[in-house]
C-alpha cells in the first residue's frame, strides 16, 4: 500500500533552506553514484558533459546541484544548473519509485523544469528505458561506496585538470 509523506514542518524548511547545499548534494550524488552509474555517466552519455543539474524540493526547502563524471556523479558548489526540476518530496519520491509517471506531473504542473529541456527529455527517457531493475536497491560492496565517496571528495579538486584534459582530446 502507497502511504503520502508526512507534511514536513515549515520551521524546520525554513532552517534547511538557509543551509549549504553542497553536503546534502554530495550525499545524493554519492547515492545516484552507487545507484545509476552504470546507466547514467557522462561515458554513457556524453551529452551530460560539463551539465550541471539541480533538484529543488520545494517543500523541503532542500536544493541539490551535481552533474555527471566519467565515473558517476558528483556535488558541485556552485554555479548555474542547465536544468533545474522543481517538485515537492513526494512528487520525487513518485518519481523515483517508479508510481508516477514524470509527464503526468509536469502537465499537472506538479513538476516544473527550467533551462535546457533537451537536456531533461534526455534524462526522462533513458529513466524510463531502463527498466524497473535498474531501481531496485542495491546492495553495494564496502569498496564501491568507498569509491564513491572519493569521487565526492576528489573530483572537486581534480575538476579543472579533467576538463583541461577533455579539451585537449577535443583539439586532437
Amino acid at each position: 500500500m502507497w502511504h503520502k509523506l508526512p507534511a514536513f514542518p515549515e520551521p524546520l524548511r525554513a532552517v534547511l533552506s538557509r543551509l549549504p547545499h553542497y553536503p546534502p548534494s554530495a550525499a545524493f550524488a554519492t547515492l545516484l553514484t552507487l545507484q545509476l552509474a552504470e546507466h547514467i555517466s557522462v561515458a554513457a552519455l556524453p551529452e551530460l558533459a560539463d551539465k550541471k543539474i539541480k533538484l529543488r524540493i520545494q517543500d523541503v526547502g532542500v536544493t541539490l546541484l551535481f552533474q555527471a563524471g566519467p565515473d558517476g556523479f558528483f556535488a558541485c558548489s556552485n554555479g548555474e544548473a542547465d536544468l533545474t526540476i522543481t517538485a515537492t518530496a513526494q512528487d520525487f519520491l513518485s518519481l523515483a519509485l517508479r508510481r508516477e509517471d514524470p509527464d503526468t506531473l509536469f502537465f499537472s504542473r506538479r513538476l516544473l523544469m527550467e533551462g535546457d529541456t533537451e537536456l531533461g527529455l534526455l534524462l526522462k527517457n533513458t529513466l524510463d528505458g531502463m527498466g524497473n531493475q535498474a531501481f531496485e536497491p542495491k546492495h553495494p560492496t564496502f569498496l564501491a561506496i568507498i569509491n564513491a565517496l572519493k569521487l565526492q571528495i576528489f573530483q572537486k579538486h581534480l575538476r579543472p585538470s579533467l576538463h583541461a584534459s577533455q579539451r585537449d582530446r577535443n583539439l586532437i
